[in-house]
C-alpha cells in the first residue's frame, strides 16, 4: 500500500474534507440540553451515512441517552492489527452567545495572525479532531481500496454531559469493541507545531465538608470573644493543607503512590517548546505557585494537587450582619498521579481535618464519594514509539510523550473494561477556546492531523 499516494490524496482533497467538516459543525448537537436531542440524533445519522459512504459498515446504536455510532472495517484481514478509534460528536452549550463574534453553528473559515482557522462550536472539541481520522481513512480507501488495519469506529454522543451511558454500553459491547489498542483524538499539542502523545492523565478525588460550631447563628456582640467561629476554624484548617515553604501538600501520606518522571520523558518535556511565561501570563500570573522543586510542566502534568474549589459561610447579602455563623463549608478536589488511591487519599484528608478539630466543633462530610485514579500509559509498547515516529515525520519536529493535567475518563474505561491501552493523539492548540465562545480549529491542525493519522495507520500496520 502506498503511503505517499495517500498523503497526496489528502492534499488534493483538503477543500472537500473541510466542506464535510463544516457540514457536520452546522448540526447543533448539544448533549446536555434535552432541547437538542433531535440534533444529537441528526449528528449520529450524519456520521453513519459518511462512514457507510467510504465502505465502513456503521450503524447508530440506541442508549438511554444519546446514541452511539459503531462501525467496522477490514474484519476479513485477521492477521492485521485491530484498532479502536474513539471520538465524540456532541458539543458544549454556546452560552454566553453575545460573546461570539460569529454564529456558533454557522461555521466559517477565518484568517488570523496564526493562519486560517475553522471557527464554530465543536470545531476543535471534538468534531474537527474526529474527522481528521475519518478523512485519513477516506484517503486510504480511495487510493488503496482498503485500509491497512482492522478498525472499529466508536463515536459517543454524551461526552460533554458526563457520559452516563458509556460504562453500560462498554460492558454490554465488550466483545465487539475490544481491540489491540485504542486511538483517542480528543487532546492537544504541548505547543504550536509540536506533536504529542499523551502518556499520563491525572485522576480526581472530590470531597466536601461542613464545620459546625454553635447551634445557631449568634449575635457577635453577645458571643464575640468566647464563641467559636467556624469560619475562623475552617480558615486555619485550609491553611494547614499546604507547607508555605515548599508549596507541598502537608497532609500525612498524601504522596503515597506518586512516582518521579523518568529522565527520558523529562528530556522531551524540556525541549518541547512549552512557553512557561506565556502559559502563566495568560492566566494573569507572574510565577508558578505549586511545589517549588518542580518545573511548571511537572506541576501541571505529573504532580498531585489539593485545591480549594469553594469556601463559604455566614452572611452573604448586602451590608453587614453581625453574626458568628453556625456553619462553614468547603469544597475540595485533588488531582491524582501514579498509583494514588482516591479512597485511601480521602481517608487521609479526612483524618487530617478531624485530628485538628477544636472543642465544640464537629465536621459533617459529603456522602458522594466521587473519585478516579490516574491513568498511566505503558509507552514501552512498540505502538507508542511507532506512532511517535510517524508524528515526527509529518511535523518535522520531534514528537513528545506528554502529560495531561486533566482527565479523559474514557481512556481509563477502555483499560478497566476492555483491557486496552490507548494512544491519545490530538492536534488542538491551547488557544482553540474549547468550551468557550469563538471556538476554533486551525486549518493546519486539520490538514496535518489527517496526514498524521494516515502515517500512524501505516506505522501501526507494519
Amino acid at each position: 500500500m502506498s503511503l505517499t499516494s495517500v498523503l497526496d490524496r489528502i492534499n488534493s482533497d483538503l477543500s472537500a474534507a473541510t466542506d464535510r467538516l463544516l457540514e457536520l459543525l452546522r448540526i447543533p448537537s448539544i448533549s446536555t440540553d434535552p432541547a437538542y436531542k433531535a440534533e444529537c440524533d441528526a449528528a449520529a445519522d450524519w456520521l453513519v451515512k459518511d462512514l457507510n459512504s467510504i465502505g465502513i459498515q456503521a450503524e447508530k446504536r440506541a442508549t438511554p441517552g444519546h446514541p452511539m455510532v459503531v462501525g467496522h472495517v477490514g474484519g476479513e484481514n485477521t492477521d492485521a492489527p485491530h484498532l479502536l478509534f474513539y471520538g465524540h460528536y456532541d458539543v458544549q452549550p454556546v452560552d454566553p452567545l453575545n460573546l461570539w463574534s460569529t454564529p456558533p453553528f454557522e461555521p466559517q473559515l477565518e484568517e488570523t495572525p496564526n493562519g486560517t482557522v475553522i471557527r464554530g462550536r465543536g470545531s476543535s472539541d471534538d468534531k474537527g479532531q474526529l474527522m481528521t481520522f475519518v478523512e485519513a481513512c477516506r484517503a486510504w480507501q480511495a487510493v488503496n481500496g482498503s485500509l491497512p488495519c482492522r478498525i472499529t469506529f466508536f463515536f459517543e454522543g454524551e461526552e460533554e454531559s458526563g457520559s452516563p451511558s458509556l460504562i453500560p454500553f462498554l460492558e454490554a459491547a465488550k466483545e465487539e469493541l475490544s481491540a489491540d489498542i485504542a486511538l483517542i483524538c480528543d487532546t492537544s499539542m504541548v505547543a504550536r507545531g509540536v506533536p504529542s502523545v499523551a502518556s499520563q492523565l491525572r485522576g480526581m478525588m472530590k470531597d466536601e465538608f461542613t464545620l459546625i460550631g454553635p447551634k445557631i447563628d449568634l449575635h457577635s456582640g453577645h458571643y464575640g470573644g468566647p464563641g467559636l467561629n467556624p469560619l475562623r476554624e475552617i480558615s486555619k484548617l485550609i491553611a494547614s493543607f499546604h507547607d508555605d515553604e515548599t508549596g507541598a501538600v502537608a497532609v500525612e501520606g498524601f504522596y503515597e503512590g506518586v512516582h518521579e518522571v523518568p529522565a527520558e520523558i523529562l528530556r522531551q518535556w524540556k525541549g518541547c517548546g512549552f512557553d512557561e511565561t506565556d502559559y502563566l501570563s495568560n492566566a494573569g500570573y507572574t510565577v508558578a505557585h505549586g511545589e517549588k522543586k518542580y518545573s511548571t510542566l511537572e506541576q501541571q502534568w505529573a504532580r498531585p494537587t489539593l485545591e480549594i474549589n469553594g469556601l463559604w459561610g455566614g452572611y452573604q447579602g448586602a451590608g453587614t450582619k453581625t453574626v458568628i455563623p453556625s456553619e462553614a463549608h468547603c469544597k475540595i478536589t485533588c488531582r491524582l498521579v501514579g498509583d494514588m488511591d482516591p479512597d485511601a487519599l480521602r481517608a487521609k484528608l479526612r483524618k487530617h481535618v478531624e485530628d485538628r478539630l477544636p472543642k465544640d466543633c464537629t465536621v459533617k462530610w459529603d456522602l458522594d464519594l466521587d473519585g478516579s485514579p490516574a491513568y498511566v500509559i505503558d509507552t514501552t509498547r512498540p505502538e507508542f514509539e511507532a506512532a511517535r515516529g510517524a508524528l515526527t515525520d509529518e511535523w518535522d519536529r520531534e514528537a513528545v510523550f506528554s502529560g495531561m493535567g486533566g482527565s479523559i475518563p474514557v481512556a481509563g474505561y477502555f483499560k478497566s473494561i476492555l483491557g486496552m491501552d490507548a494512544l491519545l493523539i490530538g492536534f488542538a492548540n491551547e488557544d482553540d477556546a474549547i468550551h468557550s465562545p469563538n471556538e476554533k480549529y486551525d486549518l493546519k491542525s486539520f490538514h496535518k492531523g489527517i496526514r498524521s493519522w494516515a502515517r500512524v495507520l501505516d506505522a501501526l500496520s507494519k
